[in-house]
């Protein structure tokens, strides 16, 4: 085997269970491509490569622990670990360290994964960005906010990475690296132990080198059968079209990427049909600023009372704006999400997804933006999954991807067309 690093999860996963490679040795050559690229692209902010060596030392002594043995993890800020500090994006935090693991964590080491170290976030996964490059170009953001979750796995430092999404930080950091992202199901994996920002957005999820990778990690944590993607349906999907509540936003590549994508999937059988948002969605859209800013706001009463002068100034306007707001706005956009929920289900009754960009264009230049969550918002406030594939390249050379969105609960389904549409790219 010529560089272990090189195997996606899956592949590194049948490798392990035949004997034909240690965890030990996977560890090395995931070790190797870290101290070259690390400080360049700073996608971790805690990593520690001896104890990386112990947890795969350990792991071959154990020997098969779970279906995630042997495979390593790039854990987002926001997520506690108990052997390595979590700071949460915030300088507020600096040098905090849990006393235990947050349940996803805890769940993945007893599917028996290596923790890789704990990957940069924006400010407690919300405002200011934090220092990691884009490994394809890092003249340019990775995205976030999940940013260094998205940087780890497109530059081969680890199988797969928690993310967490309120907006768009998991789909549109894998989007602009050119990785596979997965936002499951709301509620899908625990969040016990994470810095939780809005109650009814808030989901972790996971990014990798493949749809099956995402399958594989996110089912043995979640505790759910997620099929494998790598066989195909037996039919052809049923696709809703879309750009998006705001087509408008979408750069011109976007457009015609969506359209020649469209094309392909009706080429390889599919039925494609354009799709005008119903107004419950635009409404639902339209509240999602409400419900992240004031719920936020809510999850950092303490900070803000405590540590107000280390809050950054972006973060401070949008909670004091939450924080302002007047009574009942918080439940009118809450109902919002509710009633435009029930209207995605309806609008779907015969169909199999939706099929729409993960994000209005390329990575942006520059590390001081992490993008628009444009194309990511609204389906995150219907809490169904959402998986976004690598589907082309914009004018500098950067990747652009497209998504595929289901109902809530219909997870394996969306891992599947997701891969079915790969085939047919």
């Amino acid at each position: 085997m010529s560089d272990p690093a090189a195997l996606t999860a899956t592949e590194a996963a049948r490798a392990l269970r035949a004997g034909t490679l240690t965890a030990a040795a996977l560890a090395e050559a995931l070790l190797d491509r870290v101290a070259a690229r690390e400080p360049e692209l700073r996608a971790f902010v805690h990593h520690d490569p001896e104890s990386v060596r112990r947890a795969a030392a350990l792991a071959d002594r154990r020997g098969m622990s779970g279906p995630l043995h042997g495979l390593h993890l790039g854990v987002k800020d926001v997520l506690d670990t108990a052997d390595m500090p979590s700071a949460y994006g915030s300088p507020i935090w600096a040098g905090h360290r849990p006393r235990s693991d947050s349940a996803a964590v805890a769940l993945a080491r007893d599917a028996g994964a290596v923790v890789a170290g704990k990957t940069v976030t924006t400010e407690f996964a919300t405002r200011t960005p934090g220092p990691t490059a884009n490994p394809l170009n890092p003249a340019h953001t990775p995205g976030g906010s999940s940013s260094g979750s998205a940087a780890a796995v497109a530059a081969g430092f680890c199988h797969a990475a928690y993310g967490t999404q309120t907006a768009g930080s998991i789909v549109r950091p894998a989007a602009y690296c050119g990785v596979v992202g997965y936002k499951p199901s709301y509620g899908s994996i625990h969040r016990a132990g994470m810095k939780v920002m809005s109650e009814s957005l808030d989901t972790i999820g996971v990014l990798a080198r493949g749809v099956a990778d995402c399958a594989l990690f996110a089912g043995a944590v979640a505790g759910r059968d997620l099929g494998d993607p790598e066989v195909p349906p037996g039919r052809a999907p049923r696709l809703l079209l879309t750009p998006g509540f705001e087509p408008g936003a979408l750069a011109p590549e976007t457009a015609a990427l969506l359209a020649r994508v469209a094309d392909a999937a009706r080429r390889a059988g599919a039925v494609v049909e354009d799709w005008a948002l119903p107004p419950a969605l635009h409404a639902a859209a339209a509240a999602h600023p409400a419900v992240m800013n004031i719920e936020s706001a809510q999850a950092l009463a303490w900070e803000l009372r405590a540590a107000r002068a280390q809050v950054s100034a972006t973060l401070l306007e949008k909670m004091d704006w939450g924080r302002s707001q007047p009574p009942g706005t918080l439940e009118s956009a809450r109902a919002a999400f509710a009633a435009g929920q029930a209207a995605f289900r309806d609008a779907l009754e015969g169909w199999d997804a939706v099929l729409t960009p993960s994000a209005p264009g390329e990575a942006p230049e520059g590390l001081g933006w992490t993008g628009d969550p444009v194309c990511n918002l609204l389906w995150t406030a219907l809490h169904g999954p959402c998986v976004t594939v690598p589907a082309g390249v914009g004018p500098k050379g950067l990747p652009l991807g497209v998504q595929i969105v289901t109902r809530p609960g219909e997870d394996r389904q969306a891992l599947a067309w997701a891969r079915w549409l790969q085939h047919a790219l």
